[in-house]
Formats: C-alpha cells, sequence, structure tokens
C-alpha cells in the first residue's frame, strides 16, 4: 500500500502543478493592463514633445537675441569712422562686408533670410540704422524684445513701444501667432 500512495501522492501533485504552476508561467498581460501601459507611454511621449517645443522656441530666441546683436555690432564696427552717418547703409553693403552672421541666409543680391522664412532687412539714415525681422513667431518676439539691449526704439507690427519694454507691453503687441514685424533702431 506504500507504493499506491506514493503514486497518488505523485499523481496529484503532478496535477496540482499542471493546473496551477503551468497557468502561472503563461498568464499574459489583460487587456486593461494593456491600455494602462499604452496610456502612460502616451503620456510619456506627449510630455517629451511638449519639452522640445519649449527648447525649440528658447533656442530661437536665443538666436534672434544673438544675430540682432551681432548686426547691430557690425554695422557700428563698419561705420565707427564715418561720423555717425548711416546713410546708404543697406543689405547688400552689410553683405559685402560680411556682417551677417552665418545663421541667417543672405543671398548676393542683399535679400537676408531668418529661421521663419521673413526677411531681414537693415537700412541708415543719418544717426540712426534700423534692424528689421518678419514672421517672428509670438513667443520669439515677445522674449526677443523683452530681453532688452542698447536701443533708441523698438516697433512691433507698427507699433512703437515704451522701454526698457516690458513681457505685459511685448504680449499685447506682439498680436500675430506667426508673423510679427519687430524693428530695432540704434544709433
Amino acid at each position: 500500500m506504500n507504493r499506491t500512495n506514493s503514486v497518488k501522492k505523485v499523481r496529484v501533485k503532478l496535477a496540482w502543478r499542471s493546473k496551477h504552476g503551468a497557468a502561472r508561467g503563461q498568464q499574459g498581460a489583460s487587456l486593461l493592463e494593456a491600455i494602462s501601459y499604452l496610456g502612460i507611454a502616451a503620456v510619456v511621449v506627449i510630455g517629451a514633445i511638449a519639452l522640445l517645443s519649449t527648447a525649440f522656441s528658447s533656442a530661437n530666441t536665443n538666436a534672434v537675441s544673438e544675430q540682432v546683436s551681432a548686426i547691430q555690432s557690425g554695422v557700428k564696427k563698419l561705420y565707427s569712422g564715418q561720423s555717425s552717418n548711416y546713410s546708404g547703409l543697406d543689405n547688400t553693403v552689410l553683405a559685402a562686408a560680411g556682417v551677417f552672421p552665418s545663421t541667417l541666409a543672405a543671398a548676393s543680391n542683399g535679400t537676408v533670410t531668418n529661421t521663419w522664412d521673413g526677411t531681414v532687412t537693415v537700412t541708415g539714415s543719418n544717426t540712426t540704422f534700423a534692424i528689421q525681422f518678419t514672421s517672428v513667431p509670438q513667443s520669439v518676439c515677445v522674449n526677443a524684445v523683452s530681453a532688452g539691449g542698447g536701443w533708441t526704439s523698438i516697433s512691433i507690427n507698427g507699433t512703437d513701444i515704451t522701454l526698457p519694454a516690458t513681457p505685459a507691453d511685448a504680449t499685447t503687441d506682439c498680436s500675430s501667432s506667426s508673423a510679427n514685424t519687430i524693428i530695432w533702431t540704434s544709433t
């Protein structure tokens, strides 16, 4: 009887293992768990996209500020011995002198294009010169205008703003989401 009881015990153990042990190892994720995993993944992807968008906007703002400052410095250096008379200053003169930063697309005919396919135009008259950027997005416009600098005046979409420009004033005047025109004037 000992042998019969041993065989029965082995059969019971094998039956229990095959029913419970194998089933545990083969269980997959339920539909609810799969949807939860996909939901979490979607939130992570959306968060990453939002951070990238913010980073690109910040980088574009820095680029515009650097480009405008480089043009301002280049013009002042180019005209330093000219008794502050900027008459005749235009894109063609600045392109020939290599004043435009390499981050702006400058053509040989004097046409200069910014990151958003807008134009960059520099003009001078007597004691002042102006740098104009077109097609500037609102977020970049607000940050670039309120960043400060040694400007005589700043105009956004045809409206002169009081200097120093506050973020609130810049937000009001940078009214277009993608096509603002900024004119910085310097002496």
